[in-house]
């Protein structure tokens, strides 16, 4: 059965969408953008763009009973692939040990403007 995932630890869906769907033992995590759910600010470099993705998408693992270690699969979506290595630095520190499949796009814009989106697949 399909089970819809929402935490107020992790910002509102700014569209048509769930934070997260759980179904038979998978939880797929809708695109995170670096928003702060406590302020609703968006930080202004891609380091702190990512480490606000992961607390995002952190909180909405914990929500569903998930960890990092649950993730099988991210995309990642950069408005600049200039800065690819900044956010791969900051993901590294999520993904020390067994890290998950994972793909990266440069894209030509993201939802309010933001430099990085990050989408995950995790599995119990």
């Amino acid at each position: 059965m399909k089970k819809i995932i929402n935490t107020e630890k992790a910002p509102k869906a700014i569209g048509p969408y769930s934070q997260a769907v759980e179904i038979n033992g998978t939880l797929y995590i809708s695109g995170q953008v670096p928003i702060n759910p406590e302020t609703g600010k968006i930080p202004d470099d891609i380091t702190a763009q990512t480490e606000q993705v992961m607390k995002n998408i952190e909180a909405i693992l914990n929500e569903a009973g998930y960890t990092f270690s649950d993730v099988v699969k991210s995309t990642c979506l950069l408005n600049n692939m200039e800065n690819f290595k900044a956010m791969n630095d900051v993901y590294a520190k999520y993904y020390s040990e067994n890290p998950p499949a994972r793909a990266a796009y440069g894209v030509v814009k993201l939802p309010l403007g933001v430099m990085v989106e990050i989408e995950t697949i995790a599995v119990k």
